[in-house]
């Protein structure tokens, strides 16, 4: 049975620092698209940064964030500075079942069912 476990979400001031974690297990996915979404209350979810072969972020979070993985670990990380308000969400661990997936698949389509998910760690930016 495969499962994502994030950690490392939190209370922090505007301008800190948080680092996310996300262990999983069951399979690995070293060929696979690993990433991370969020969802605010009353919001869509919506796509933060995803890892194969490259880099991948959206606009509101880059140059700030920083996704990496582990590969022998089976493990994402986002680390994220600077951090604002507006970046306080449930933040959601995904790996897509498919080495077909691409990073653009992340971007364009939040909701698929082509993706294992983190049951979500929560962020959380003071002002």
């Amino acid at each position: 049975q495969v499962q994502l476990v994030e950690s490392g979400g939190g209370l922090v001031q505007a301008g800190g620092s948080l680092r996310l974690s996300c262990a999983a297990s069951g399979r690995t996915f070293s060929y696979n698209v690993m990433g991370w979404f969020r969802q605010a209350p009353g919001k869509e979810r919506e796509f933060v940064a995803a890892i194969k072969g490259g880099t991948y972020y959206s606009d509101s979070v880059k140059g700030r964030f920083t996704i990496s993985r582990d590969n022998a670990k089976n493990t994402v990380y986002l680390q994220m500075n600077s951090l604002k308000p507006e970046d306080t969400a449930v933040y959601y661990c995904a790996a897509s079942r498919y080495t077909t997936v691409q990073p653009v698949d992340f971007m364009t389509r939040p909701n698929s069912r082509d993706y294992y998910w983190g049951q979500g760690t929560q962020v959380t930016v003071s002002s």
